[in-house]
């Protein structure tokens, strides 16, 4: 080995030693089969899955936390180097995060009791229909919100909400058809129990970035995503978990 190549190794040695080690993320979700859920103590779920792809590829290091929505919302929003996924990306919450995706899109709509023999056809019935069942931190309680509902009944999770509407102390509730069978499920319901009403939003899911993370942190969790795009693995997660899911394309 020569000196000069011997030289070139040692700088690079030491460049190495004297950059900054990332910090560890923390990263935060909820439990919503089938995106994320705790099976036999483990973390599990198709964005539990997604995320740890990302983080093979990236080469970051996590502490993934299953909290309760209103928790992680507020922890995701005050401290660097943490993330909550999947998110759905609102106008309301843009400005809140620094955003990686979509991921996947689901549909949002009013469900009743099939045994109700309710006929919905349009947002004015459903905000006439009486109290409306919805986590408060849910983006389907701001969307609606902000469209004039004054029926909404705020509850602190998905289980609460298909509570209620099991025991007929609501008749309607919002959520998506991604997530619809296994909050069904933490009732004993199952998707042939309700029916659907007004399909009124298209929705994207992303992993959100709280602001102090750095730009080049998020910019490479939004490469290696798209490398999953580009080699298949992304849709191959999504076709083990949500077989009718739909992959959106990218942003640049």
């Amino acid at each position: 080995m020569t000196r000069q190549v011997l030289c070139s190794l040692l700088s690079c040695c030491l460049v190495a030693l004297c950059m900054p080690a990332l910090a560890e993320l923390r990263l935060f979700t909820e439990d919503a089969p089938p995106m994320s859920f705790m099976r036999d103590g483990e973390l599990s779920g198709l964005s539990v899955e997604v995320v740890r792809a990302l983080l093979a590829r990236t080469g970051d290091s996590a502490n993934i936390e299953l909290l309760p929505w209103t928790r992680a919302m507020h922890l995701a929003q005050q401290q660097a180097d943490t993330a909550l996924f999947f998110t759905v990306r609102t106008p309301e919450r843009e400005d809140r995060f620094h955003w990686v995706g979509p991921i996947v899109v689901g549909t949002t709509s009013f469900y009743s009791l099939k045994s109700r023999s309710l006929n919905i056809d349009s947002m004015a019935q459903a905000a006439a229909s009486g109290p409306l069942a919805l986590p408060k931190q849910w983006y389907t309680f701001e969307i609606l919100g902000a469209h004039g509902f004054d029926n909404l009944y705020g509850v602190p999770n998905s289980r609460q909400m298909m509570t209620m509407l099991r025991h007929g102390r609501v008749q309607l509730i919002a959520t998506e058809d991604l997530t619809l069978a296994g909050e069904l499920a933490s009732v004993g319901l199952t998707p042939a129990d309700v029916t659907a009403h007004v399909p009124f939003m298209h929705s994207a899911y992303y992993i959100a970035f709280s602001l102090p993370t750095s730009a080049e942190r998020v910019a490479r969790w939004q490469q290696a995503l798209r490398q999953m795009h580009e080699d298949g693995s992304l849709a191959a997660i999504l076709r083990r978990w949500l077989p009718q899911a739909e992959l959106p394309p990218l942003q640049p």
